[in-house]
């Protein structure tokens, strides 16, 4: 039988999308092919693509169903979702065998290899492509399993998600094709004939991927390892986070079709929904078939797969403890302004959200004069109260708290400092029963550093803590021992003086975590752009990888060399 998607075809039309994007990741600068406005799609948009209202009633017609995918091994169905907007989703999903399920997944691997590095990539970009024009409906699901508001879960779930998975897949083949495929190996003998040999190189991958999805961001932080995974010839299992898996689910959906069509077995990319309480990640992860993880989540899990999944190539994304190092400012407005909508967003559930801001005990030098310490937080906290004070917008921003723990952390606030800014509610009058909390601001002393300061480890959620520091110096010395002991994703630095920039960015470099510096305009410390910011740096305890680079790529697959007598 004829594919229905020839790799003719699909060169034609994606090649020349994967060539921009290798031409970006070198170059680092800006560019999508996947729009960010909504009216970019549908009849008036994007060709095939799902408008607002058909994304909508696409999303409304998978809620109570069974979403079988008619995958091997099936033994039953789970479910239980409910959005954090209060509507339980009823989807029910395939409940896996592994002992079928696996061993049906690695028998698809030699097609998939034999097809090379380009029609690997090819097949990827035409899934990001089905995916890019669902993305209306997709944004829905990302909203109701995350808590995001539907601009952001438009926005970070779709687009910015889509633009990470294309990321993977150019770096993927970059690596892969840095080796030729043949060579001709030719060595003098003096007077004698030469050498000869004919040699080949494959690209091999390493085995069945594991994909441990995350609750807050299922396509954003999933899309990069699902991709390089498959990129790089391996079958890839995903197993959501089982309150967020209907965004996962329709891409498992989707990526099967595509397979399909394109003449692959679809069995290359699979779903392990879980049932209540199962916790199958951990028994998934040290099976012998498993030679990929990638993970994002909570630390205690992420170092136990890197000591106990001994097997496979770990890639974990954890918590960390971002921080900001207020000195001195020439805009003092915009840092005001800035660090409001840094704090706010998604009401913190951001695993690059400030938490520590390090503020001197005398004070900062600014445009607008000196300000004290408390001068600073109370302006800080006037700021997220100024950018929220208004409740439509408040909920355009912040969200819906995505869990209890969430919630919890944020009602123990009180008990680690003085609170300069308490949490309000916000009702949500299209979903009464959506948890929405402003964020609070905790005063507390740089100086008590012991192993009971709450500042001193990760607080996720919607919970900040000013840190009255000595001095820069002092706060410098902070950060070193925050990045180093609990990792970061992001750092911060407000400053004017060359010598604290530098001094900064030695420490940065020293414990390898991202720098933004002097940030007062419409880019913000907790976003990131595909083909040019890299997403953590992997190599401080927050996260043992990057997205994206080539480590996050080339050690998913091996090169496997055949030489022939020429």
């Amino acid at each position: 039988m004829t594919a229905a998607l020839s790799p003719e075809k699909l060169s034609e039309t994606h090649r020349p999308t994967l060539d921009r994007a290798l031409e970006t990741i070198r170059s680092r600068a800006y560019w999508s092919p996947h729009p960010e406005h909504p009216k970019a799609y549908g009849a008036e948009g994007l060709p095939g693509s799902l408008g607002a209202a058909e994304g909508k009633a696409a999303f409304d017609a998978v809620l109570g169903t069974r979403l079988d995918l008619g995958q091997p091994g099936t033994d039953g169905w789970a479910g239980g979702e409910i959005s954090p907007y209060g509507p339980e989703l009823g989807v029910e999903y395939p409940h896996a065998d592994p002992d079928v399920l696996l061993p049906a997944m690695k028998a698809a691997m030699g097609s998939w290899r034999a097809a090379g590095p380009e029609t690997r990539a090819m097949v990827c970009l035409e899934v990001l492509s089905r995916i890019s024009a669902r993305t209306h409906e997709l944004a829905h699901a990302v909203m109701h399993t995350s808590g995001q508001a539907f601009v952001m879960a438009f926005q970070a779930g779709g687009p910015h998600a889509q633009d990470r998975g294309l990321e993977a897949v150019a770096y993927a083949y970059e690596e892969q094709v840095r080796t030729p495929q043949d060579a001709d190996w030719s060595k003098p003998q003096g007077k004698r004939d030469p050498l000869r040999l004919r040699k080949s190189y494959t690209a091999v991958g390493r085995g069945i991927s594991l994909l441990i999805g995350c609750n807050t961001f299922p396509t954003w932080n999933g899309y990069p390892g699902l991709f390089a995974s498959l990129a790089t010839g391996n079958p890839v299992l995903v197993k959501p986070h089982p309150r967020a898996v209907l965004p996962l689910a329709l891409t498992v959906q989707l990526a099967r079709e595509v397979l399909a069509e394109a003449g692959f077995d679809p069995n290359l990319v699979a779903l392990a929904a879980e049932r209540p309480g199962e916790a199958i990640a951990k028994t998934l992860a040290v099976r012998p078939e498993i030679k990929i993880i990638d993970y994002t989540g909570s630390s205690a899990f992420g170092e136990w797969l890197e000591t106990n999944a001994r097997q496979a190539q770990v890639y974990t994304e954890k918590a960390g403890v971002n921080t900001v190092v207020l000195d001195s400012t020439d805009d003092y407005r915009g840092m005001l302004g800035n660090l409001a909508f840094s704090l706010s967003l998604y009401s913190g559930q951001m695993c690059t959200t400030p938490q520590n801001l390090l503020i001197p005990r005398d004070g900062i030098p600014t445009d607008a004069g000196a300000k004290s310490y408390e001068e600073v937080v109370g302006d800080i906290a006037g700021a997220v109260s100024g950018l929220l004070d208004d409740d439509a917008r408040a909920n355009g921003l912040l969200g819906a708290l995505v869990n209890e723990d969430v919630k919890n952390r944020l009602e123990g606030a009180a008990g680690l400092g003085d609170v300069a800014l308490r949490s309000r509610a916000v009702v949500n009058p299209e979903f009464p029963e959506a948890v929405v909390r402003t964020p609070a601001l905790v005063k507390v002393d740089g100086a008590r550093r012991d192993d009971g300061a709450g500042f001193l480890s990760e607080c996720f959620g919607p919970v900040s803590f000013a840190v009255a520091v000595d001095s820069t110096e002092d706060a410098l010395a902070l950060l070193r021992r925050t990045i180093r002991e609990q990792g970061a994703m992001t750092v911060g630095a407000y400053t004017t003086s060359p010598e604290v920039e530098r001094a900064v960015e030695e420490v940065c470099f020293d414990e390898s975590a991202q720098l933004s510096l002097n940030l007062t305009g419409g880019v913000y410390v907790n976003q990131t752009a595909a083909f040019s910011d890299f997403h953590g740096s992997g190599g401080n305890p927050a996260a043992n990888a990057a997205l994206c680079d080539g480590a996050f790529v080339s050690n998913r697959f091996r090169m496997v060399e055949v030489r022939r007598q020429a």
